[in-house]
């Protein structure tokens, strides 16, 4: 197991370094230059180009690159060139109410999107069935910017039951985390139903039926848990979605996370805290990854020999 994990662990690395020249370049081929802004509007050519060597953007692209590599790789994050906070400070106080409602769209949509398998799974071709995909795809399909703004229009603006932004209550959390984790909910039914049934056709599920084994002990003990083997990496991954994918959910719900951040500093072009946004995503998706290859690996050995 330990030389499994070390194996999954050595081949992060390229991977990051190849994320981390793709976030370099992204950034700086952004339009507008971020000594002027930091200049002011009226600021003379020399001021400009004094602010741009104090910022070390005078320099050749790879050589901000290693500069930059080696501050990451010490921790050393810059300043936001907006409020002029240590980008780790900046990105601290955002990653609490992102993690917060990344947990609680999570434990919703897992529990709601299971049960719906679970439930399409054992009475698949009946009008339930049918009904729970018809949800399911429209949870896909649904713009979450559109489907925010509906409910802001609906709860808030008509009923008034809940506030139309901010953090701190559970109020706030209704509406971000049912819009953030719907599409979850609606991916996980729909694979739970196809890995459910295909498990339902194997040899030792029709055994212990033949057996006299009570229906819920095969659907539980025999059918549920080894059809979630597969889920586990969905899971994984969709975590790694929603802590990344929440840009459009905050934005609409003045959400204070890290997605309304990433907005607000591509507006500004604050190069430090955009990159390491970015990064910080990156890296989260490569070791949640990791961290579901191990877990697998713990589930079905076989991963481990193989």
């Amino acid at each position: 197991m330990l030389t499994y994990f070390l194996r999954r662990l050595a081949g992060t690395i390229p991977v990051l370094l190849a994320v981390s020249v793709f976030v370099f370049g992204f950034v700086h081929a952004l339009p507008g230059d971020p000594a002027r802004l930091v200049a002011g509007p009226d600021a003379a050519p020399q001021d400009i180009a004094a602010v741009r060597a104090e910022m070390g953007l005078d320099r050749p692209l790879w050589v901000q690159y290693g500069v930059w590599v080696d501050n990451a790789a010490h921790f050393r994050l810059g300043r936001s060139i907006k409020t002029r906070q240590q980008v780790s400070e900046v990105i601290g106080e955002r990653f609490m109410p992102t993690l917060w409602l990344t947990l609680v769209s999570m434990g919703w949509s897992m529990v709601a999107g299971i049960l719906l398998g679970v439930i399409s799974g054992v009475r698949r071709g009946s009008a339930g069935d049918q009904a729970s995909m018809v949800l399911a795809i429209s949870g896909v399909s649904m713009p979450s910017f559109w489907l925010g703004l509906l409910l802001i229009s609906l709860f808030s603006v008509h009923l008034g039951w809940l506030p139309t932004g901010g953090y701190g209550t559970w109020q706030h959390f209704v509406m971000p985390a049912f819009v953030l984790g719907l599409g979850v909910a609606a991916v996980m039914a729909r694979f739970t139903r196809s890995a459910f049934i295909e498990v339902s056709a194997e040899d030792y599920v029709c055994t212990a039926r033949m057996k006299g084994a009570p229906e819920w002990r095969v659907v539980w003990h025999h059918t549920l848990r080894n059809a979630l083997i597969p889920v586990i990496t969905l899971t994984g991954l969709q975590f790694g979605f929603l802590m990344g994918g929440s840009i459009v959910v905050e934005t609409v719900y003045s959400w204070p996370g890290l997605g309304r951040l990433l907005v607000d500093s591509v507006s500004y072009r604050d190069y430090p805290v955009i990159q390491a946004e970015i990064m910080l995503f990156s890296i989260e998706f490569v070791f949640i990854n990791l961290f579901v290859d191990l877990l697998y690996a713990v589930v079905n050995p076989e991963i481990r020999l193989s």
